[in-house]
C-alpha cells in the first residue's frame, strides 16, 4: 500500500538531475570552480521553485557522487562547505514553498556537523506536500543496490520489486524516474538512479547547469511527453507505469 505522501505523487512525475558543467561554466568565464559550484547552486534554487508548475512531483538531484571524493582536496572542502551554507540558508525557504527535502546517499564519510544539519533539515521539512526534494550525496546507484541486496542476504523467499525498490531507494512506494536530464552534453548516467530509473526516458542538454533554468526544464519536460513510452510492449502506455509485483 503506497505511502499518503508519495500516493499524493503517483500522477506527478520524479525527474533526475545530473547537474553537470559547474567548473567548466567558471573555467570559460575565467573564475575558480568553486564560483561555478556556487552558481550550481542558484540553478538549484531556480529548478525547485519551477518543478511543481511543470508537474513534477518529486525531484533527484545529483550533487556529488561517491566518485568525487577523487576530486581535488581544495574543491571538496568547497563542496562540502556548501552543502553546510545550502542546509543552513534554505530550510526556511523550503518550508515556506512546501517543499520536503531528503538527502540520499551515505553519511558516516561527510565532514563532521553535516550529518546532523541533515538531519535536522529533513525534519524541518517533513510536512512539505508541494515537492518531493531528494538530493543525492556521497551516492552511487551500484552502492544502493548492493546494499539493497545485502539486507535481504539469508531472508527467507524472494522479494517482490517494490520490496527491493523500498530498500534500494530508501523510500517506501517511490515512484520510478520518468526522466533523466544530464546538463554540460556529457551523455552517460555516471551511476545515477540505475535501478528506480530502469524506463526513464533520457534528456542530454548542451546548457551548462549554471545556466540551467525554468524554461530549460519546460523544454525537457515537454520533449518527454511527446516520447512515446512502451515499456517493453508494443503498444504505447499511459505516463505512469503498472506497479511491479
Amino acid at each position: 500500500m503506497q505511502s499518503d505522501f508519495h500516493a499524493e505523487r503517483a500522477s506527478m512525475l520524479h525527474v533526475g538531475i545530473i547537474m553537470d558543467g559547474n567548473g567548466r561554466w567558471a573555467v570559460r568565464r575565467g573564475l575558480s570552480r568553486l564560483r561555478g559550484h556556487e552558481a550550481g547552486v542558484e540553478a538549484i534554487r531556480r529548478v525547485v521553485e519551477a518543478a511543481p508548475d511543470q508537474g513534477v512531483g518529486t525531484l533527484t538531484l545529483y550533487a556529488f557522487s561517491s566518485d568525487n571524493w577523487r576530486r581535488p582536496r581544495t574543491e571538496v572542502a568547497g563542496l562540502m562547505a556548501l552543502l553546510r551554507f545550502y542546509l543552513a540558508n534554505e530550510v526556511q525557504s523550503l518550508v515556506k514553498n512546501g517543499v520536503r527535502l531528503k538527502v540520499i546517499g551515505r553519511r558516516d564519510r561527510l565532514p563532521d556537523g553535516i550529518a546532523a544539519a541533515i538531519g535536522r533539515a529533513e525534519q524541518a521539512t517533513a510536512q512539505g506536500r508541494t515537492l518531493n526534494l531528494r538530493i543525492a550525496v556521497d551516492y552511487s546507484a551500484r552502492d544502493a543496490i548492493l546494499n539493497a541486496a545485502a539486507r535481504l542476504a539469508g531472508a527467507a523467499g524472494a522479494p517482490t520489486r517494490q520490496q527491493f525498490s523500498d530498500l534500494v531507494t530508501g523510500e517506501a512506494d517511490l515512484r520510478d524516474v520518468d526522466l533523466i536530464i544530464r546538463t554540460s552534453g556529457e551523455q552517460r548516467l555516471s551511476d545515477f538512479l540505475l535501478w528506480e530509473g530502469a524506463y526513464a526516458e533520457l534528456h542530454f542538454t548542451e546548457t551548462m547547469w549554471p545556466d540551467f533554468d525554468a524554461e530549460h526544464l519546460a523544454e525537457a519536460v515537454s520533449a518527454f511527453h511527446h516520447r512515446e513510452r512502451r515499456f517493453g510492449g508494443l503498444d504505447a502506455l499511459p505516463l505512469a507505469p503498472a506497479a511491479s509485483l
